[in-house]
């Protein structure tokens, strides 16, 4: 009995000791004198107050070393640390490394070639990356010949690899995943709608490419603030993309703001693409915030005033702090996917060149045969959605500089139309939310007599109280109009606020179009 309970409390002795190594020295040293203030480097055996009865002695013991033996075990510890450095990842050989990193994949390598020199090096070797591009690029075999990757390998020297330069086969390979990602994009984005002159399959198109938006807020100084978007919808005919967050740049020091899309570079149709993997921007719009202040001024509420910025851009600002509370992005489908993807960080994708064709028969050429879609919304809420075709114009329509095509007319009753639903424009904030009245997002979809699209935007715009005119006789209520002006044309919108009903119609709807703009559209001359 003695003997079994003497080896109990050995076991037992050698558990503390063990248990003494494994506390952090912070934790268990000792109070010291000035000399001792600093921390001492890692020990063998981190100091500790831990105490154990001995079997031979019947005396507490704390297995502390004093402070005088501190010089002494560091001394030990330095000539151990030399030793242990080199079983560290960063001293280990090329060759070591190099059969590690050969069973990465190809988002590791680029990411692990982040660490440092060495393993940027390294994580360009032309064999690893040769492998990689063979095993996704290499012709399909049958299953009972050799693997392509491995009758590539062998019929291809070492030497040939070496002529390369470090990094080929990793440009050539991250090239042509690009140029694969593209294709498959550019496949879904051929079916158009009749009705919009759009793509059909924008929505699939958008989660195949993984695409998403950031926002880059650029302070004086040349400071750099990245926002993720922090809200994601699709609508009819355009996306709405929100940011917001407790961590906004203070407004008086911010100059410009880039939106830019985000894909990643690798694409793979059954993963979701995470942020930490390699990702490509394209610039897609840059805006001037120096005067957001002085710039439109869209609506307010108890808690935030909203400014727009063309193209479709609204900043909420918070009335007691004015501090940013929320940016909100509508983004029309409108060549979406390659303004988002094939432009660069700094450059914005320019688009392809109009060939007028021309028609020297039809002498009201490019006057008629337009059809617009026009889609009223926010937060997930239709207002007005509808097609008008056979949209037409004459000669002495145009005045000012403007063509003039009437969509709704208010001498004719059968095509007023009302909104359906209260409406307010939708936000909010990690903390905060609400609806300012009278606001919506308007997305317009202008297409030319060959259905290609001619004008398209989306952006937010207000309803402002006007003065009732003489024309609106059959009509007893507010009025209302809505403005929308940009390069291209102008859109006029009258409305009339029924009580009976509690519900807006619109009673006119007008479209200006920059005579300019249709005689490069399709080579006139009026």
């Amino acid at each position: 009995m003695a003997t079994g309970r003497g080896w109990i409390l050995r076991q037992h002795c050698k558990g503390l000791v063990r248990a003494a190594e494994e506390i952090p020295w912070q934790l268990c040293l000792p109070p010291v004198d000035a000399a001792w203030a600093s921390p001492p480097a890692p020990f063998d055996r981190a100091p500790g107050p831990y105490f154990f009865r001995r079997p031979s002695k019947g005396s507490d013991v704390m297995l502390n070393p004093k402070p005088s033996e501190h010089p002494a075990m560091c001394e030990r510890h330095c000539a151990k640390s030399s030793s242990k450095l080199s079983m560290h990842i960063e001293g280990m050989p090329s060759e070591i490394l190099l059969k590690i990193f050969s069973y990465l994949d190809a988002v590791t390598l680029l990411c692990i070639g982040c660490v440092n020199k060495r393993f940027y090096s390294l994580a360009n070797d032309n064999f690893i990356w040769f492998r990689i591009y063979s095993a996704s690029f290499s012709p399909k075999r049958s299953n009972w010949e050799m693997n392509s990757v491995e009758k590539t390998a062998v019929s291809l020297s070492h030497t040939s690899l070496h002529d390369k330069e470090t990094g080929y086969w990793k440009k050539k390979y991250i090239v042509k995943q690009i140029a694969a990602g593209k294709t498959a994009v550019t496949q879904l984005l051929k079916p158009v709608n009749p009705y919009t002159g759009l793509p059909v399959k924008t929505k699939e198109a958008l989660r195949v490419s993984g695409l998403s938006w950031v926002i880059v807020l650029k302070e004086k100084n040349g400071k750099e603030y990245i926002m993720e978007q922090a809200e994601f919808s699709v609508n009819d005919t355009s996306v709405t993309v929100v940011w917001h967050g407790n961590n906004w740049p203070r407004i008086d020091k911010l100059a410009t703001l880039d939106l830019c899309g985000v894909t990643p570079v690798f694409l793979d149709r059954y993963k979701v693409p995470t942020k930490n993997g390699p990702r490509r921007r394209s610039l897609v719009a840059e805006y001037n915030l120096t005067n957001l202040t002085k710039s439109t001024s869209i609506g307010s509420d108890r808690l935030i005033r909203t400014f727009c910025l063309n193209p479709g851009l609204l900043v909420g600002l918070w009335k007691k702090e004015k501090e940013m509370a929320f940016v909100m992005a509508n983004l029309h489908f409108h060549l979406l996917v390659e303004r988002s993807t094939l432009g660069s960080a700094t450059v914005p994708y320019m688009l392809p060149p109009h060939i007028p064709f021309l028609d020297d028969i039809d002498q009201q050429y490019g006057l008629h045969g337009y059809q617009l879609h026009v889609d009223m919304h926010s937060g997930g809420s239709s207002y007005l959605c509808g097609t008008f075709r056979n949209l037409f114009s004459r000669k002495d329509f145009i005045k000012n500089g403007y063509m003039k095509l009437i969509v709704i007319s208010f001498k004719n009753n059968a095509q007023h139309l009302p909104l359906i639903g209260k409406v307010g424009l939708c936000w909010k904030t990690d903390v905060f939310a609400g609806c300012i009245q009278n606001c919506y997002m308007m997305d317009v979809t202008l297409l030319d007599e060959t259905e290609k699209p001619f004008w398209c935007f989306s952006s937010p715009v207000c309803m402002r109280p006007a003065t009732r005119p003489s024309d609106f006789f059959n009509y007893r209520g507010r009025h209302f109009y809505v403005t929308y002006v940009d390069s291209v044309g102008k859109v006029n919108l009258e409305l009339v606020w029924m009580e009976e009903t509690e519900e807006y119609y619109v009673v006119s709807l007008a479209l200006y179009l920059r005579i300019e703009k249709v005689n490069s559209w399709f080579g006139t001359n009026y």
